[in-house]
């Protein structure tokens, strides 16, 4: 489940492809305020429903038996927040990943848990669940006390397809503030923020056996009744096992609505200014990362209609590029620097569209760099090659930007999303373990190396675009 829609494939145990499903949310995210972003939680069921069905569907037409849909996980996207009754039904709208409303909330928390913090390596912003759950109990008390369950989007879906809302994830709970070092809620959470733990999930590894699907609901999606529902992962994290990064020192760069970052390290990575965050490897290691509020949205912003394949042809026409640009869409950052108040500027007056969409691109080419340098930095360094995942892959003339403005080699697996890193999780146990599955089942189609034309360019721009942002946002000067 992503931002604008749900995408379900279904796989063999080589990683191909048996059937693929996309579906829009019949809604757009409704902004009842600036900063605020919410979705109705039924638009995400009646998505899931729709490409469930075709990829079952279409895995008969093509031969294979529906009991061969064996098992099932579920990515979505990470901060996202809802509360639920007992039956499982929204009692108001999600509050999104992007919303920005609970920035005070999160200074409370980090304020009331500073040794938790500084225990875990990272600090709680506004696009983490749990300030969206505090600014709950501050302004709808009524609604977080009515609450049976607090779900992310994963958990809800979960709790859809087997009746169980009281479970969730490693990955998803990390922004809810889980103690991913000793495995339980923290009690700050209740002492200092008063929030009932007893309406938090269960904690599952990603991957492990949940549940199996209620009848009714396997009838409904053409699931067979004996598929078995295990925990699923955020959609970063799930786009991250999808790229074929498994093992300590690989690392992947997605770009879909956002720019996300992330390697495997052997140990946990602390930054003390927040900016990245370590998910926790289902055997055993730590996924250090962050997520960028810049990415493809910028492209949705300055683009809307237009025919972006059409743009990407006259991309290398326009590299170099005189224009000089931080890509937000949106107030608001949180990678490689944190600025909730942060806005994207334009250095330079765009001739045409087309020279103003090459600068979009290798603006974000930059931001990837920094990130990846910044990762470096902290002591959870990235080897080549990176790995890529995420919408931006269909783009290859911004695939080889990106190599040319990293000075790094690119590979781009098949079917590298979100989708096929939930089903890498659901076959982790029948497969032996997720590494194995991984590399069983992921298999690269694309490769990119940095070209030495432009070397010189980019590395002057690279500088230049620092000092910009150092300029126009305070954190990025640290």
């Amino acid at each position: 489940m992503g931002t604008q829609g749900a995408r379900a494939i279904a796989c063999d145990p080589e990683g191909h492809a048996v059937a693929e499903a996309a579906a829009p949310f019949a809604h757009a995210p409704a902004q009842p305020q600036p900063g605020w972003h919410e979705q109705d939680p039924e638009d995400w069921w009646a998505a899931a429903c729709a490409c469930l069905r075709a990829v079952a569907g279409r895995a008969v037409e093509a031969g294979h038996p529906r009991e061969a849909l064996a098992r099932i996980a579920v990515s979505s996207t990470s901060g996202t927040v809802l509360l639920v009754d007992a039956d499982g039904r929204p009692l108001r709208p999600a509050i999104m990943y992007n919303d920005t409303r609970a920035a005070h909330q999160a200074a409370r928390i980090h304020a009331a848990a500073t040794v938790f913090t500084r225990k875990l390596g990272y600090r709680f912003s506004a696009s983490f669940a749990l300030p969206k759950l505090l600014w709950l109990a501050d302004h709808e008390p009524e609604r977080l006390e009515a609450a049976a369950r607090v779900c992310h989007p994963a958990d809800f879906l979960l709790g859809r397809l087997t009746g169980r809302y009281d479970t969730s994830d490693t990955s998803n709970v990390l922004k809810t503030g889980y103690d991913l070092v000793d495995g339980r809620w923290p009690a700050f959470v209740s002492r200092e923020l008063g929030l009932p733990l007893g309406k938090l999930p269960s904690v599952l590894r990603p991957g492990e056996p949940a549940a199996h699907l209620i009848p009714e609901i396997a009838d409904l999606t053409g699931l067979p009744r004996t598929a078995l529902a295990c925990a699923g992962a955020t959609d970063g994290t799930a786009a991250f096992l999808a790229s074929g990064a498994c093992r300590p020192g690989q690392g992947c760069s997605t770009i879909g609505t956002t720019l996300v970052l992330r390697g495997v390290s052997r140990q946990l990575v602390r930054d003390p200014q927040g900016r990245i965050y370590c998910h926790a490897h289902p055997e055993g290691h730590w996924l250090p990362g962050a997520a960028s509020s810049v990415g493809g949205e910028c492209l949705e912003a300055h683009f809307k209609g237009r025919d972006l394949a059409q743009l990407d042809a006259g991309v290398a026409d326009h590299i170099p590029n005189p224009l000089l640009l931080y890509p937000l869409a949106r107030r608001g950052e949180r990678f490689p620097f944190v600025d909730p108040e942060a806005e994207g500027f334009v250095h330079g007056t765009p001739e045409s569209p087309e020279q103003l969409y090459a600068a979009c691109l290798e603006a974000v080419a930059l931001v990837e760099r920094w990130g990846l340098d910044l990762l470096a930095q902290l002591g959870a360094p990235i080897a080549d090659p990176l790995f890529a995942s995420g919408g931006a892959t269909a783009s290859d003339p911004w695939l080889q930007l990106r190599a040319d403005t990293l000075g790094r080699p690119i590979r781009v697996a098949a079917n590298a999303h979100s989708a096929k890193g939930a089903a890498l999780l659901a076959a982790a146990d029948p497969l032996g373990s997720l590494t194995h599955a991984t590399e069983a089942m992921v298999h690269f189609d694309k490769a990119f190396e940095p070209r030495p034309d432009h070397r010189a360019y980019l590395d002057d721009k690279y500088t230049r675009f620092r000092a910009a942002c150092a300029e126009a946002y305070p954190a990025a000067a640290v």
